[in-house]
Parts: C-alpha cells; structure tokens; sequence
C-alpha cells in the first residue's frame, strides 16, 4: 500500500487513514473499508474513502455538507446511465463537456459543493426534458458516443 500524505482543506491538520468502523460505528458496510480522516476529527469532520486495492484517497477530504453535497450529485448523475438514456461511460464523457473538463478530472470525489450543484442542476435538466419527451409519446433520447 503506497504511503500517502493528505492535509485537511479545512484545519489544514493532517489526515490519518483509519478503519471506517472509527467513524461508522456498527453501520460499516465494510469491515475492512477505510478512510483518510482530519487528525482533528471530531472537531473537525472531514474525511474520505480510501480504495480498498490501493489505499488511496477516493477524493480529496470533505466535511458533512459537502459529503451530502457529493452524494445528491451521485445519485442524479447516476440516473443517466442506471435509467438506459446514456452508458456509463458515455454520461461521464456528457458530463465533461458540459462542464468543459477533461475526462481525466471528471471524479465527483474531487468536486467542490459548486461543481456538485452544476452536475445536479445539468442532469436535472436532461431528465426533465427526457420525461417531457415521453410525456408527448415521443421516443427518448438517447445518447450513444
């Protein structure tokens, strides 16, 4: 596991990879699932997943707004490709250039609560315009690369 070293974006502290049960409790879905967390914690609530093949970071640290933030923004991204209007990889290539960002850069994990509400407010409007089309019997769109 290459050794890492991650500084707090909030406490500027450093962040200590720990087991998930140290901040979950009994709601760890993982045993062995860990995290990067603020060596300030609790005063300071930031942390992050750590991948469990490699140990690192899945993103940079986020406090409790910007986790939820992270999540809303998932879960409407997800809808793109969970509902068959794009594939997986062609939602994230949508999402990159709607953003004017490379692909490269297109890790939700890494966004700023900013770029979280962009990525809601874009895919919101693409599925609102998707029940639109249905809505007036048209066929839906759908987006292959």
């Amino acid at each position: 596991m290459k050794k890492t070293h991650i500084t707090c974006p909030y406490c500027h502290a450093p962040a200590q990879l720990r087991l998930a049960s140290s901040i979950y409790g009994i709601h760890t879905k993982h045993r062995a699932a860990k995290l990067y967390v603020c060596s300030r914690y609790p005063a300071c609530d930031a942390y992050v997943q750590a991948h469990k093949a490699t140990g690192l970071p899945m993103g940079t640290l986020a406090d409790k707004s910007l986790r939820q933030k992270r999540m809303q923004a998932h879960r409407t991204f997800n809808q793109l490709w969970e509902k068959g209007f794009m594939r997986k990889q062609d939602a994230y290539a949508w999402l990159c250039v709607r953003l004017g960002i490379p692909e490269a850069d297109a890790h939700i994990a890494n966004f700023s609560e900013y770029r979280c509400d962009q990525v809601i407010s874009l895919c919101k409007d693409f599925l609102n315009a998707q029940r639109k089309v249905k809505q007036n019997g048209s066929k839906q769109h759908r987006v292959d690369r």
